[in-house]
């Protein structure tokens, strides 16, 4: 299959030989490389070569597609998500309009332990097909690649079954990149509500050799937040998750300053997530790490609460990414362009550094840097063709539409 664009108005984040960047760091994010009034050629499902329609390419294929005023970039890579679950929590979003808070809620049996409850009585068969539309979905707001949790089961039959879910999605879509992560410590399960010990022990001797020995998941999460997985509790949950072959990801100081940044550096996590309470202190040990920021403001827009420090983590030198978080209470929604508003408008971040921030950095927080987020040579040839626009910045600024006319996943035109 070869396929080439020509007269792109501007081909958005490309690399040079010599750059072959795996991440975007501080200020380099407000540079989004790019090319004006550009060509590119795909061979074989990959990227073959690109440049500036000033030297035309001598290339002889048949498969021509003309992109006048229209801008290409590399789909988007969204590194946290729960869209495996099986009902929404319209209710709960109803009760804190009414002023419950989200702890209030978690407290009367809302939040992770609904979804978990509605988890177990699904059938697998439904909660599949009922994930795929999400799937599609997303897909169909740019996004390619993409990691989903586990977390709503609680018990060793229900992390299976979303696992397995996770799993057939990834089979039965192979041109779309999926990341699995196992979180059966999103929460303690009503069983468990006063046997903290004993979950861990569930989690760590029952659920862990069983994930583990099936192949379901990359990463291990952990929520460590205040009133859900101290510290002490995180780090033997990861050394046992490391044993298992599951690299760290955490779920950290969404709701307090939970230490939870300190203990996933401390476990070399690929990532740790949502941080909106970030410090000096934290940035300070994330800027001698290879872990990576990763703000959940999507969760923040629909709880209602404070933002990330955005800016100050991208002044200090941070790598910082961008997710969607979508999930049925906190975060109901997958869509990517969107994100950028709010990253721009609330977070302060500019358009340049949004994009890094869901594109290669989203790739760098699920491992998949040599293979999506930028567009080079040899990378798969994953692209979005926007509508017609004037320039990158009208993505975020025309909220609420899509800025997707095509998307080319794996060299082939959807």
């Amino acid at each position: 299959m070869h396929l080439l664009l020509i007269n792109i108005q501007q081909l958005c984040q490309v690399e040079t030989a010599e750059a072959n960047r795996q991440r975007v760091n501080g200020t380099d994010m407000k540079t989004l490389p790019s090319i004006n009034n550009a060509w590119l050629y795909i061979e074989n499902g990959r990227i073959h070569s690109y440049g500036s329609m000033d030297e035309e390419p001598m290339i002889d294929c048949n498969d021509i597609i003309d992109l006048h005023g229209k801008l290409v970039l590399p789909t988007w890579c969204d590194s946290h998500t729960h869209l495996v679950f099986a009902a929404p929590r319209e209710q709960e979003f109803v009760d804190r309009i009414n002023g419950l808070s989200y702890e209030e809620i978690a407290r009367r049996g809302g939040g992770i332990l609904n979804s978990a409850k509605r988890l177990n009585d699904i059938d697998e068969s439904l909660l599949y097909d009922q994930s795929l539309k999400r799937l599609h979905e997303v897909i169909a707001q740019g996004t390619a690649a993409i990691e989903i949790k586990s977390g709503y089961g609680l018990n060793l039959e229900g992390e299976l079954k979303m696992l397995r879910v996770i799993r057939k999605l990834k089979e039965q879509n192979p041109h779309i990149l999926i990341k699995s992560s196992f979180l059966a410590a999103h929460a303690y399960p009503v069983d468990y509500k006063q046997d903290h010990d004993g979950y861990l022990n569930l989690i760590i001797n029952t659920m862990l050799p069983k994930v583990a020995e099936d192949g379901l998941a990359d990463y291990m999460d952990v929520f460590c937040e205040e009133g859900f997985f101290s510290v002490a509790d995180t780090e033997r949950l990861l050394e046992a998750g490391l044993k298992h072959g599951l690299k760290p990801k955490i779920h950290a100081n969404q709701l307090h300053y939970s230490g939870g940044v300190q203990v996933g550096v401390k476990y070399n996590a690929i990532s740790v997530d949502h941080l909106e309470c970030v410090g000096d202190e934290e940035i300070q040990v994330l800027k001698n790490s290879n872990t990576i920021p990763t703000l959940l403001p999507g969760a923040a827009f629909f709880l209602g609460m404070h933002y990330q420090p955005a800016r100050k983590m991208i002044d200090a030198g941070l790598p910082v990414c961008l997710a969607s978080d979508y999930n049925p209470g906190s975060c109901p929604s997958g869509n990517m362009p969107l994100l950028t508003t709010i990253a721009c408008t609330q977070l302060k971040m500019t358009p340049e550094e949004a994009i890094n921030a869901i594109t290669l950095n989203g790739a760098a927080a699920m491992e998949l840097q040599n293979e999506v987020g930028s567009i080079a040579v040899g990378k798969k040839a994953n692209l979005i063709i926007t509508k017609p626009m004037p320039s990158l910045a009208y993505v975020p600024y025309d909220y609420g539409n899509n800025p997707i006319e095509k998307m080319i996943i794996n060299g082939v035109v959807l």
